[in-house]
């Protein structure tokens, strides 16, 4: 890829060449034209899989296009049209790959929930999107739907896999495995323009309310390049992105970006476990690995022991996203199983992979990377009267980009105002705080809304939480600022010990000991709590503002993406 890339002339170039620009057509359609037929394009691993039981479920790209077909038939015939919204509660199953690609391939909009969610968030998501037709099984829909489906005018239509026998309870819900054994197989495309919607996007809250953020199918394009540039991504990869498609990275990266560039995308059906991980990137040979920090360190709890058991040298390619990638995570990775993670920074609104430690790069272990090419990202220190003073190297500032990147989103969902904060002049202001070096690498500092003041310093979160987990008895780590009338804001710290040690007043002090050593008194925490587990968005942000509310008895706001295990009160 060349540094000098036009993002707006390959979308022109795409889009000339065919008169259209659609997700699916780009993910299946086109390998199909070619040798790519027979290739799998997805590997799913259910729940029930062991090294003893070694079924999986493969599907060929003619396949999973012959079965988008039949559901784009489906949805036609019920009276789906072409912007209209499709809502998505499920599990990581096959049969949510072909609803996904399906909406796509027939112009409906597609937006997909989080299967943990409880009734008050699906509520207020699908009632903002103006749901016409949900996806989901009959368990999740008689708990996290059925209750609030009263509230839902706009919705017209149930799919559902009867995976509890109790389909026939619901009235007007159709079975979605006769719907596809009825529908007609013939051949169907909505030819979309670039602009036309195709995703719509609730962001993980943790800075307030979720916002819809609107992306449209120009947006492959990005997807499918930058998944090359990022992540290495070539033709016939075994390629497994452990998001969760309710996440903005379980569709870029964990359905489209990986189908348009002809790899086999591999998928888990079970929750996290340390030793099923590494059983599955041992015995499907992954070839490149895209999860989150949160996971590596939950590795890490896991111990030392565990990854001795396994082979991982047919790995090429590992990255993390989701939080920033502690330098003692990357060391940890790289000691045990002998593996090299690489770090990147994007968000639900820019839909793409931005600033990447990428495989022809230098790693500098704490560092988000450099911009992929074709893309500008700058750093902004101050906007005076409209004007925009920009951060000199070393200098902290925001994160903007230049409009003109084709995943870029194009609106919030019925909030133009919020949107149009969102820019200065020609560039999208992020929110998030870096540094950039004197050769062009990255180093996040934290969210605006995070940064410490404190003793007349600026400190951001992740430079004092990276100091916290050089310590050997901690896991994970997350600081605050608190009040304090005479330096501003105190630095109070949240730690989750590693299992082998105690919580303890002694282990307490080591812990300040090691920050006011490494930090200075003045940048280093004054206070330090444990905690068993941080709280977390589910795609494994660390949700600062809610360790503040309840440190300070202030409203917590929206938790619909919280964890349900995380944190402590």
């Amino acid at each position: 890829m060349e540094n000098n890339i036009s993002w707006n002339e390959q979308v022109s170039a795409q889009f000339k060449k065919d008169g259209f620009l659609n997700i699916c057509y780009e993910a299946l359609d086109r390998h199909i034209m070619g040798p790519g037929r027979n290739l799998t394009a997805i590997r799913y691993v259910p729940p029930t899989w062991s090294l003893d039981r070694a079924e999986v479920v493969d599907i060929s790209y003619e396949e999973l296009r012959n079965n988008t077909y039949k559901f784009a038939n489906a949805l036609k015939k019920l009276g789906l049209k072409k912007g209209e919204v499709l809502f998505s509660l499920s599990p990581r199953i096959p049969e949510l790959y072909t609803v996904a690609l399906g909406t796509f391939r027939l112009g409906v909009v597609f937006s997909p929930l989080f299967p943990a969610f409880g009734p008050g968030p699906v509520l207020a998501r699908m009632s903002k999107g103006k749901a016409k037709l949900i996806f989901s099984l009959a368990s999740l829909f008689r708990k996290k739907v059925f209750p609030v489906l009263n509230s839902l005018p706009t919705l017209e239509h149930i799919i559902l896999i009867d995976d509890d026998g109790s389909l026939k309870d619901i009235p007007g819900a159709i079975d979605f495995y006769k719907l596809m054994e009825e529908a007609d197989p013939s051949p169907i495309l909505e030819k979309t323009d670039p602009m036309d919607i195709a995703l719509l996007h609730f962001t993980s809250g943790t800075t307030g309310e979720p916002k819809g953020a609107v992306h449209v199918h120009q947006a492959v394009i990005y997807h499918k390049i930058s998944g090359q540039y990022a992540l290495d991504l070539r033709e016939n990869d075994v390629f497994w992105c452990t998001a969760d498609p309710g996440w903005v990275t379980g569709t870029s990266y964990g359905i489209i970006s990986p189908l348009c560039n002809g790899a086999t995308l591999l998928i888990d059906g079970a929750e996290f476990n340390a030793a099923r991980w590494y059983e599955i990137l041992n015995y499907f040979k992954v070839d490149v690995w895209y999860s989150a920090p949160t996971a590596m360190r939950m590795l890490m709890k896991a111990g030392e022991e565990l990854p001795k058991k396994y082979d991982f040298s047919h790995i090429r390619f590992a990255s993390c996203v989701g939080e920033p990638l502690n330098p003692e995570v990357i060391k940890w990775i790289q000691k045990n199983l002998h593996i090299i993670l690489h770090d990147n920074w994007w968000q639900t609104e820019t839909g793409g992979i931005i600033v990447a430690n990428d495989a022809k790069t230098e790693i500098r272990p704490g560092s988000m990377g450099k911009p992929l090419p074709g893309i500008e990202v700058a750093l902004i220190k101050n906007i005076i009267n409209h004007k925009i003073l920009f951060a000199a190297n070393n200098e902290q500032g925001e994160i903007v980009i230049r409009k003109g990147w084709p995943s870029m989103f194009t609106s919030y969902l019925d909030n133009p105002e919020r949107y149009s904060q969102c820019f200065v002049g020609d560039w999208y202001l992020s929110g998030d705080l870096a540094k950039k070096d004197q050769d062009g690498y990255y180093w996040f500092i934290g969210r605006k809304d995070d940064v410490i003041k404190t003793s007349g310093h600026l400190i951001g979160p992740f430079e004092v939480e990276n100091v916290l987990m050089d310590h050997p008895a901690v896991l994970e780590s997350a600081v605050i600022g608190i009040p304090d009338p005479v330096i501003g804001e105190m630095i109070k710290g949240y730690v989750v010990l590693k299992k082998s040690f105690i919580q303890s007043e002694e282990q307490k002090l080591q812990i300040l000991a090691h920050a006011r050593k490494k930090l200075g008194a003045a940048l280093a925490p004054r206070e330090i709590q444990f905690l068993d587990n941080l709280p977390k968005t589910r795609s494994g942000k660390i949700m600062r503002r809610l360790l503040k509310a309840r440190e300070l008895g202030l409203p917590e706001g929206d938790l619909s993406t919280l964890e349900s295990d995380s944190g402590a009160r």
